[in-house]
């Protein structure tokens, strides 16, 4: 493993007034990793992805990509050094086919400045790409069809194939799994590995415990803003403040205890 990082994050705090979201948080993601950033919820983990991608700004620390400083650059910028993040609520454009709206991430490049969109009038390299990008996810023959008609399963695919077109050195995902059933769940949980063995670093906030455990290869876990676990994941799901934070230790002893007694009468 390359000894850099390809992501650092180093004591990142955020406050909205006098509530601290994320507190003194530093972790390191390397190039190749499928790394879980979990948490019960309210525990930071959207807070710390929006302060890396440049959406929220960092009240203290740094963010580091391939060694460069992010903090205080716009999210364009960010971006454009190479990272992508996958939302978990999924807004593509209506009026657009699935095809047509992966095109328009892939072309984001022609856009930066109104000159370079008025010299670049054809599309066909991104619509080349944006089908690649639907293969990819496994929905190319929906490409033509419209975001309308399409179940959520599909519109999540979508949003991955949205977000690979950027070409991402990493990618982040918030959520993916988020509204799906155990089979669509597991369906993209695969893609998602798929992706990640194709070569792609990628940061995954999930709350389906199931899925994590079997996708990633490091966890990182906070708590009410604060990193509270980091390491392989059965090690880290096995430490009892983690246990305690994430599944709520005391509630699952009450529980096994009031199932132990009902078992008993």
């Amino acid at each position: 493993m390359n000894p850099n990082p390809l992501l650092k994050v180093e004591n990142v705090s955020v406050r909205f007034g006098g509530l601290i979201a994320v507190n003194q948080v530093s972790f390191d993601v390397h190039q190749g990793e499928l790394l879980g950033l979990i948490g019960p919820n309210g525990a930071g983990k959207t807070t710390m992805l929006r302060a890396i991608t440049g959406v929220v700004h960092a009240t203290e620390g740094e963010v580091y990509l391939s060694g460069a400083p992010l903090v205080g650059l716009p999210i364009e910028r960010r971006i454009r050094q190479g990272m992508s993040l996958s939302q978990q609520l999924v807004k593509p454009l209506r009026n657009m086919s699935l095809l047509e709206n992966v095109a328009l991430a892939a072309g984001s490049h022609k856009t930066a400045s109104p000159l370079r969109a008025l010299t670049h009038v054809s599309n066909q390299a991104e619509l080349a790409l944006g089908m690649q990008m639907l293969e990819k996810v496994g929905i190319a023959d929906r490409a033509n069809q419209m975001p309308g008609t399409q179940p959520l399963g599909i519109l999540k695919r979508l949003e991955l194939a949205r977000a690979l077109a950027l070409k991402p050195q990493l990618f982040l995902l918030d959520e993916p799994l988020a509204g799906l059933n155990s089979s669509e769940a597991r369906a993209l949980a695969n893609t998602i590995a798929d992706i990640h063995q194709g070569g792609m670093t990628v940061v995954l906030i999930e709350h389906n415990l199931s899925e994590v455990m079997r996708l990633c290869q490091r966890l990182v876990v906070l708590d009410n803003g604060k990193k509270i676990g980091d390491g392989v994941p059965r090690e880290v799901m096995g430490d009892p403040v983690v246990q305690a934070a994430y599944l709520g230790g005391d509630t699952l002893a009450s529980d096994q205890s009031n199932q132990s007694k009902e078992a008993q009468s």
